[in-house]
């Protein structure tokens, strides 16, 4: 299940409880911008856009510090980019879902010779669960928070659950629940405390479910179409020279399409090299 689609929901249909919480305001004058950003292709988890205060709140999903381009630059580069399109104040926010003693998750800005970007870091495993146990759209992060009972957290997750009175919002904020209580939890618990039909028939359960299913398309396409050019390459030209391996990687499905016409009339590798440094830079799939 997608974790990353999960917070996305919330945050997008929550942006007035995010922005409370992470940034003690309480208008509720807020745009949910769209996720993509100038210069594709590269995504943001959530950009959210307080209209009133003229500022951008960009939150950043992340259970894992792996990243290709690093984390620290990937921040940076989101932050230029925003910057260039809307030119206001904006506050960024990396929230790691999953405990980890990796030095990334405690890294809070970029560096590099005379460039210095800052930006938040929060580890849900050690924020306090009291003020996301007391807001409905909080509750599925948290399962995640910190605790010396993880049991005893979920029953209180569960039990504020039930008390949410609409009804599809108390499907949806259960299926979101229970999703990322996957991240901590055993299978067996969460099926004790929660009823899996609510969480089957929720929207945003479903959603998810096909926003995943795409995603793996997706995926298996531009992995099919990766072999497929590699294969070609090797054939022709004998070893692909590792740097130039990892550049056709990055590649989105559309380019190495394109890539794989063009090879019809390469008679060298260089003419590979050439094709590769003329695609611009601003083209590269940096990865969501």
């Amino acid at each position: 299940m997608s974790y990353d689609n999960t917070c996305k929901y919330l945050a997008e249909n929550y942006p007035a409880d995010f922005a409370r919480w992470l940034l003690g305001s309480e208008t509720s004058d807020i745009q949910v911008l769209k996720t993509e950003l100038t210069l594709e292709p590269i995504r943001a988890d959530s950009v959210i856009f307080l209209q009133i205060a003229n500022k951008i709140l960009h939150l950043e999903f992340q259970t894992s510090p792996k990243s290709t381009p690093p984390l620290d630059f990937r921040m940076l580069d989101y932050y230029i980019r925003l910057k260039r399109q809307y030119w206001c104040e904006i506050e960024q926010v990396l929230i790691f879902l999953q405990p980890t003693s990796s030095e990334i998750v405690f890294t809070t800005q970029y560096v590099d010779t005379k460039t210095r970007h800052e930006y938040r870091v929060i580890r849900l495993w050690e924020e306090d669960p009291t003020l996301l146990l007391a807001n409905p759209a909080l509750l599925p992060l948290a399962t995640l928070a910190r605790t010396d009972s993880p049991t005893e957290l979920l029953e209180q997750v569960a039990a504020s659950v039930d008390m949410i009175e609409e009804t599809g919002e108390r499907q949806n904020i259960s299926a979101c629940v229970q999703i990322l209580a996957g991240l901590r939890f055993d299978k067996n618990l969460i099926r004790q405390l929660f009823r899996e039909e609510i969480m089957q028939e929720s929207v945003i359960y479903q959603d998810i479910l096909q926003k995943g299913l795409q995603q793996g398309e997706e995926r298996g396409k531009k992995q099919e179409a990766l072999q497929l050019i590699l294969r070609l390459l090797t054939r022709r030209f004998g070893a692909i020279e590792p740097e130039i391996e990892q550049q056709i990687r990055t590649l989105s499905i559309t380019q190495l399409e394109e890539l794989a016409e063009a090879l019809l009339d390469f008679s060298s590798q260089s003419d590979l090299v050439n094709y590769l440094v003329n695609i611009s830079p601003s083209q590269i799939n940096l990865g969501d």
